[in-house]
Order: structure tokens, then C-alpha cells, then sequence
């Protein structure tokens, strides 16, 4: 018998590819006009700020990737450092703003919907979301490879119709400058009092990161190839969101921008606006480039959440049958109609922007708990390896930097949005306390974790959550 190959890790190349693509979806198609109810022009300040917020808190996950090379992302984290409760609390909130995400889908999917039928009721409306969804999941019950194989077309149909509308809208603004400058003037007619409430819903549009940083032991280099891809990945995203809105907001005038439910197929009619034709066109494109689109994040967004519940589910920390597989698929079915029925209950009955909102504050208490998880990390790693290549380069500055957007992030949420986010996670602890005494699922958890694994965790538990961040911040004589 030959022996196997030796596997072939992840290059710069390829963890920056998979960053992007993680990043860019149907975000850009959702909260493109959403910025312009609260700044007009300036929106654009927003998608800077919200870039580079972005790259700060993506920057805490790479490191605790290259400390803790394990699937899981921030519920792998921070179990590490404060045990089950912990992994619990930042897996639970983690779910809950991937199902919120899930949700919005829908809805935009819908609201794209209407550039082509603009009669559309309420009713056919809901109709429309339940098919929506439930071939979403469909797809996912059937298999990885089947999903696999939908997610590689919608992902490569998602970029094309964006990159399409970059080009013709920028030759549409350069022969028609007086218009042009029109819809850019004034830049900020509404002030930037409300520059809070726009940056919070821009920002939803960079969430993905968390769910796309790769175990560092499947990267070359991981201590280098990270951070440089994040930075660079995450610089392609930002860079992409900006000329993607300069061109809509260069050719739809904010004050028609804020309301359309459609913005990016009403910015392809303009900007393919030469005869009527090719108006019609260009709207036909960018329309059913964001159905398709939208259809794509909400598959990868499926894959990804029911993978999430499985594996706290795995540890006993989840109800069982989030982790029961299909007798024929061997995909976690249950799991999948679970967060589908769920998506489908907050789609009929929530709003685009409460969606968002929900969504956004979970994940910001995630990267919060994140951030603080990489000060334990490093005092950890300090003993065993020295320090890594980022806190050579930022000291503590990238972890408190993180910590303190990520407490902006909640702020600006609004205060319903806050008590709403709270009493969500709080739910959850009843969840914890009736499950975690049942942590042992036999064979299951035999397979993938040794004797020693287990003994290692059980004395890791014995840490106080709340004692150990007090002892990492008080100061030593």
C-alpha cells in the first residue's frame, strides 16, 4: 500500500480568498441603502469606520486561532480559557445572531422580489419566504456535497452582477459628472448625529469573519499567514463595499436611495440607463444577481449555523437532537428544520432593520468575550512559547482596542436592542444548567476526545469565569 499523500495546507493565498468570500454576499445587497436614512452621502464615513472596526476584532480571532488551533472559532476559544459555561454563553449567542442572519435573508429576498412584481401582497409575500427557506434547508438535509456544489455557483453568480455594476456605474458617473456631483452634494445633509445608528447596521455587512477563521494547523505559517490575510482580506472587503457604494450613491440620489427596498437593481437601471433597453437590462441583472445572491449567503449561513449547534451539541451542552444525523443523508436534519422553523418565525414577524440590530448586538457580545479570551491566551502563551508576532506588534493595544469597539457595537444597538440581546442570552442558561449534567453522550464523545483531553478539560473548568478576568486585570505587586 502507497503511503498517502502528505496533506497540502492553506497558503496566504488561499485563507485570504476564503476570508473574502466568507465576508461578501447578499450584506452588500441588503444594507446598501440603509446608511442613507441616517447620514445621506457621508454613509460612505461609515463603511470606513466599519472596515477598519472589522479588521481590529477580526485581528483578536486571528490570534486566538494561531494560540487555540481547533474547529470551533470563539465557542473553541473561549471554552479553552473559562470552561463549559463560558464556550456555552459565546456558542449560544453566537447561534442566535446566525439565526437572526438567517432570518434577514428572507425578508431581503422579498424585497428584491418586489423590483420585479411590485404588487406582491403580504400574503404571497410570507408564501414566498416559506418556499424560501424550506428549500434552503432541503438542500442542506441532503448533504454537504450537495450544498457544496449550490454554494460554488451562487458564490461565483453573487460577485459578478457587484462587479458589473462597479464598472458600468463608474462610466455612467464619469459622462455624467454634473449629476454626479449633484447626488454627492451635500455630502452630509443630515448631519452625523446619527452616525451611531448607521455604522451599527453598515457593520452587519463585515460580519462572517467569525465563522471563517481556519484552525492554524491547517495553515502554512499560521503565526504570519493569518494576520496578513485578515488585514489584506478584510482591506479587499472594505475596498470592495466603498467603490460598490460611491457608484450607487454617485448615480441614485439619497433622497430616493433610503427608501428603495431594491437599491442595488434601481442603481443598475440607472447605471445602464443609455437606451431603454439596456435600462431594463442592467436591472434584470443586479435583480436577479441579488436573489441569487441572497439565496447563497442563506445556504453557506445554513450549513454553517446547524454545524455550530452540532457541535455544542456534541458536548453536551445543546439538546440531543440538535446532534442527531439523518439515517441516510448523515447530516444533522433535526438541527436544520430547527433553526429553518425558527428563521422562518423571526422572517414573517420581524423587521430588516430589528433583524440586523439583534444580530449584530449578539455577535458583538461574541467578539467581545473574544477579545478578553486573547489576554488569557497570551499570558498563557507567554509561559510555554513566548509572545506571538501580534502582541510583539501591538502589546495589549489589539485586545483592548477589540474589547472597547465591541462595547461601542452593543451601545449603539439602542436600548431595546440591548435588554432584547440580554434576556435572548439569558435564556439560555437554563439551556446550560439542565444540560451540562449531561455532557457524557457515550461513543460519540469517545471518538473524538482521549482520556487525557477529558482530565485536561475537567481541570480547566475549575477556573471561576468572572474571578479569572479579575485576576488578568488587577495589578500585581
Amino acid at each position: 500500500m502507497q503511503p498517502s499523500a502528505p496533506f497540502k495546507k492553506l497558503t496566504f493565498f488561499d485563507v485570504t480568498n476564503l476570508l473574502v468570500g466568507a465576508i461578501v454576499g447578499a450584506d452588500i445587497y441588503v444594507v446598501a441603502s440603509l446608511g442613507s436614512q441616517y447620514l445621506g452621502p457621508a454613509s460612505l464615513v461609515a463603511w470606513i469606520a466599519a472596515g477598519a472596526i472589522a479588521i481590529i476584532i477580526a485581528l483578536n480571532f486571528a490570534e486566538c486561532a494561531t494560540l487555540v488551533p481547533r474547529v470551533g472559532g470563539a465557542y473553541a476559544y473561549a471554552r479553552e480559557v473559562w470552561g463549559d459555561f463560558a464556550g456555552f454563553a459565546v456558542g449560544w449567542a453566537l447561534w442566535l445572531a446566525e439565526v437572526a442572519a438567517l432570518a434577514v435573508f428572507p425578508v431581503a429576498f422579498v424585497r428584491y422580489f418586489t423590483f420585479f412584481f411590485p404588487a406582491l401582497t403580504t400574503a404571497e409575500g410570507a408564501a414566498i419566504k416559506v418556499l424560501f427557506i424550506a428549500s434552503i434547508t432541503y438542500v442542506n438535509i441532503r448533504g454537504a456535497k450537495m450544498a457544496g456544489r449550490a454554494n460554488d455557483v451562487l458564490t461565483i453568480a453573487k460577485l459578478s452582477p457587484l462587479l458589473l455594476l462597479i464598472v458600468a456605474g463608474l462610466i455612467y458617473m464619469a459622462f455624467n459628472p454634473a449629476a454626479t456631483y449633484a447626488n454627492f452634494v451635500p455630502f452630509a445633509p443630515l448631519g452625523f448625529g446619527h452616525f451611531g445608528q448607521a455604522l451599527i447596521l453598515i457593520f452587519w455587512a463585515y460580519a462572517g469573519f467569525e465563522l471563517a477563521v481556519i484552525p492554524s494547523n491547517e495553515i502554512e505559517n499560521p503565526t504570519r499567514t493569518i494576520p496578513k490575510a485578515i488585514i489584506v482580506g478584510m482591506a479587499i472587503v472594505t475596498l470592495f463595499y466603498l467603490l460598490t457604494n460611491f457608484v450607487i450613491i454617485g448615480i441614485v440620489n439619497w433622497t430616493s436611495l433610503q427608501f428603495d427596498p431594491a437599491p442595488l437593481a434601481t442603481a443598475g437601471s440607472v447605471a445602464f440607463s443609455l437606451t431603454p433597453t439596456l435600462a431594463l437590462v442592467g436591472g434584470l441583472i443586479l435583480g436577479v444577481g441579488a436573489l441569487i445572491s441572497v439565496s447563497g449567503s442563506d445556504e453557506s449561513g445554513t450549513l454553517s449555523t446547524s454545524r455550530l449547534s452540532y457541535a455544542i451539541s456534541l458536548d453536551g451542552l445543546f439538546p440531543r437532537f440538535f446532534s442527531d444525523l439523518h439515517p441516510r443523508y448523515g447530516t444533522p436534519y433535526k438541527s436544520l428544520i430547527a433553526q429553518g422553523v425558527l428563521a422562518l418565525s423571526l422572517s414573517l414577524f420581524g423587521g430588516l432593520t430589528q433583524l440586523i440590530l439583534f444580530s449584530t448586538f449578539n455577535l458583538a457580545f461574541v467578539y467581545l468575550v473574544t477579545s478578553s479570551v486573547v489576554l488569557a491566551l497570551r499570558e498563557r502563551g507567554r509561559i510555554k512559547a513566548g509572545r506571538t508576532v501580534l502582541e510583539k506588534m501591538t502589546g495589549p493595544i489589539l485586545p483592548v482596542a477589540g474589547i472597547l469597539l465591541s462595547a461601542l457595537l452593543i451601545f449603539e444597538s439602542g436600548i431595546t436592542t440591548v435588554v432584547l440581546g440580554l434576556i435572548s442570552i439569558a435564556i439560555g442558561i437554563p439551556i446550560y444548567a439542565f444540560y451540562s449534567p449531561r455532557s457524557e453522550i457515550g461513543v460519540v464523545k469517545a471518538t473524538f476526545y482521549s482520556t487525557e483531553a477529558v482530565l485536561a478539560r475537567v481541570a480547566r473548568t475549575q477556573r471561576v469565569f468572572l474571578g479569572y478576568l479579575l485576576r488578568l486585570v488587577t495589578p500585581r505587586r
